[in-house]
């Protein structure tokens, strides 16, 4: 950024400011979770040698000196002396943790979900993320049919988990994670009415979907329990667009905006920044087969999806990983979140 241009972003970013502080984004926690860092994550687990933590303590004490105040993360090794270890330095640092769950498949996989959730909490964890499928919808379901399928299980599941959230005072907050679109999951979060189920609103996936990213956040935002915050950048494709995690503050989201409607559905809501320093998502919006599980929204969301992306040119190249030495992407990556993090610092203090 120039001279110039910073002197003519100046009256943007005091209004940004102006609206993160009266929405109380003063006195929110910011942090980072685990996917802020997979590429880190990916070098340990290929055990490279320039990597700075290896479990989940040792990511809780980089997060801090990257400027965050706590994580979210499973538990590594997920035992109850790393459980101590976690709760014992959060609780001296005056940080946060926040867990990640795996969710239950059938009900022989309740017990070890109930001793994950017991160690979570062990951990000094209140609220902890979930996903119901690590698949994008347009790619893990191929007919309609299939993703009803899917839509039962996970009604299925939240009655399942329900009375184990409870019991141990941990509540479990569902990502939109490509799968459900805002309307959908809002659906299923009203008709689980539970205060120990909500939803991890972040701030980007939908656009995957087709939808304007603020009306999802709007949406959402009634259910919030948790957040990943993330800008994002389109470029137009062949089949579709692609789809880029960007530096806080660079790309094409509203972020005041997102987290005064967080901030006022849930004052104690807790940022957690993921910047995937990675290559851009292919979104194949162009193609038949990705509407397969919502024919209805061929019609009534691909234009507007189309314009967005033609109206919102990246304002500098997307992350790309590809071909690079592990070592240049883990530089990049620490970058990136020391970006995001300074971002939140400077803006949510302001």
């Amino acid at each position: 950024m120039n001279r110039r241009t910073f002197i003519t972003a100046l009256p943007a970013l005091a209004a940004a400011r102006s609206l993160l502080a009266a929405a109380g984004a003063a006195k929110s926690r910011i942090g980072i979770c685990t996917f802020s860092c997979h590429q880190h994550w990916k070098a340990v687990g290929a055990k490279h040698a320039g990597v700075k933590f290896t479990d989940a303590l040792g990511f809780y004490r980089y997060a801090r000196e990257l400027g965050a105040e706590g994580v979210q993360t499973p538990l590594r090794p997920a035992e109850p002396a790393a459980a101590k270890q976690m709760r014992e330095q959060v609780e001296k640092d005056g940080g946060y943790y926040e867990g990640e769950l795996r969710l239950p498949k059938n009900e022989s996989d309740l017990e070890t979900f109930e001793k994950d959730v017991r160690l979570a909490r062990e951990a000094g964890a209140t609220v902890a993320r979930a996903v119901f499928t690590t698949g994008r919808r347009y790619e893990a379901f191929k007919t309609l049919d299939e993703f009803r399928a899917f839509e039962a299980q996970a009604e299925r599941t939240l009655a399942r988990i329900e009375p184990v959230l409870r019991s141990h005072q941990i509540k479990v907050a569902i990502e939109n994670h490509k799968d459900h679109t805002a309307d959908e999951l809002a659906a299923l979060m009203r008709k689980t009415s539970s205060e120990w189920i909500g939803v991890l609103v972040d701030t980007g996936n939908n656009l995957a979907l087709l939808e304007e990213p603020h009306a999802v956040v709007e949406t959402l935002a009634p259910f919030a329990l948790s957040v990943h915050l993330k800008d994002m950048a389109v470029q137009a494709s062949d089949d579709g667009f692609l789809l880029s995690e960007v530096p806080l503050g660079t790309g094409m989201l509203d972020l005041p905006r997102m987290v005064a409607a967080l901030r006022k559905a849930n004052p104690a809501i807790v940022f957690n920044l993921e910047m995937a320093t990675r290559d851009p998502l292919r979104i194949p919006c162009l193609t038949e087969d990705y509407f397969a599980t919502f024919p209805e929204r061929k019609a009534k969301n691909l234009d507007a999806a189309m314009q967005r992306v033609r109206v919102n040119p990246p304002k500098q190249p997307p992350p790309i990983v590809s071909s690079k030495p592990t070592a240049q992407v883990l530089a990049e990556e620490e970058a990136n979140n020391r970006q995001g993090l300074g971002w939140m610092n400077k803006h949510f203090r302001a």
